[in-house]
């Protein structure tokens, strides 16, 4: 049996002084001219009023702080087998997200961030590519997600239940603008470091899709090699997928700067952590990315997480109830004391 709280064991002392001062606490008395009536009378009821009132206090408080304690068994019946890797999803949805790309072949051009949406769901569902290969899903993965533009915000902390939770997020993503406008790079992979920090059980990576230019600058926030050392000193690798591509030839110097700077910044990041940078300019480039993901991040040795728990405390709280309503009869018919 395990506790959700067992810090709540340290009530228990408490219990038993409260029980104990009930049992030497000052009883009242009857004045009475004389006491010979009484001279025959064994005084056992009264011993057991007494013991049995100290006993049965402590029983009850006892299971009132075993309640609290939240006992649990995990149900081993519906153990999910993991193959030990925690996964967050560190996602660009600044405006940058919002240019088209060409999913496939003559299709029409969706944006950035719709062809990371859909690479995201074969490389967490599974399903077929466009080309015909097959995605075998990481159906046995904790898998969570990061979104950030000027602020990064936990869509969804890790989760085994990848259907009804991750796809709801996933789905309602919009790219940012206007006051959230902005790219915050360093703040969105300490917020991704912090979430995996949630299964010490598993191995962690974390994969940040991002055109990597940081112009989110505050004196608060962190910047991108900064988050990066974090992740270096917790052993985490960064896999760094660049979906901004090549600008074209007649571009301003400014933007070709700002790209340079960009690229080179998501290539620090993924040689820092022992990740791998990995171009990813359209939807093809974006399938290979997350097939490459796919092969290189897949663990040998397997760990059991239990999926649900069977929860007692109700059962304790009964149970005292019950208890306390029993005393509390006794108090008052067989045990009853005057005054």
């Amino acid at each position: 049996m395990q506790f959700a709280y067992p810090q709540a064991w340290w009530l228990l002392p408490v219990v038993v002084v409260a029980a104990w001062w009930w049992f030497r606490r000052r009883r009242a008395a009857v004045c009475y001219s004389d006491v010979r009536l009484f001279g025959g009378l064994s005084g056992r009821r009264a011993r057991f009023s007494r013991w049995g009132g100290l006993l049965g206090r402590l029983v009850v408080g006892s299971l009132l702080v075993f309640a609290c304690a939240g006992p649990r068994i995990p149900d081993e019946r519906t153990r999910l087998p993991a193959e030990g890797i925690a996964i967050m999803m560190v996602l660009d949805i600044s405006g940058s997200m919002n240019e088209p790309v060409r999913w496939w072949g003559d299709a029409p051009e969706i944006s950035r961030l719709e062809a990371a949406r859909r690479a995201f769901l074969l490389f967490v569902f599974g399903g077929t590519t466009p080309e015909g290969e097959e995605f075998p899903g990481r159906p046995s993965d904790a898998i969570g997600l990061v979104t950030f533009a000027a602020v990064p915000r936990t869509v969804c902390p890790l989760t085994f239940n990848h259907a009804s939770v991750l796809r709801q997020q996933v789905e309602r993503l919009e790219p940012k603008a206007g006051i959230d406008a902005g790219t915050n790079v360093g703040d969105a992979l300490a917020e991704g470091l912090i979430r995996l920090q949630a299964a010490p059980h598993l191995r962690k990576v974390l994969i940040l899709l991002s055109d990597g230019e940081h112009t989110h600058i505050t004196e608060d926030n962190l910047r991108p090699r900064q988050a990066a050392q974090l992740a270096a000193n917790l052993g985490i690798p960064v896999y760094a997928l660049d979906p901004a591509g090549e600008l074209p030839a007649d571009s301003p110097p400014e933007m070709q700067r700002n790209r340079q700077i960009g690229r080179q910044t998501l290539q620090d990041i993924a040689a820092m952590t022992g990740g791998q940078y990995l171009p990813a300019s359209d939807g093809t480039a974006l399938r290979e990315a997350f097939r490459q993901l796919d092969r290189l991040e897949r663990a040998p040795a397997t760990t059991y997480l239990y999926r649900r728990y069977f929860e007692y405390y109700p059962h304790a709280i009964a149970t005292a109830l019950v208890g306390l309503l029993l005393l509390r009869w006794l108090e008052t018919t067989w045990w009853r004391t005057l005054p």
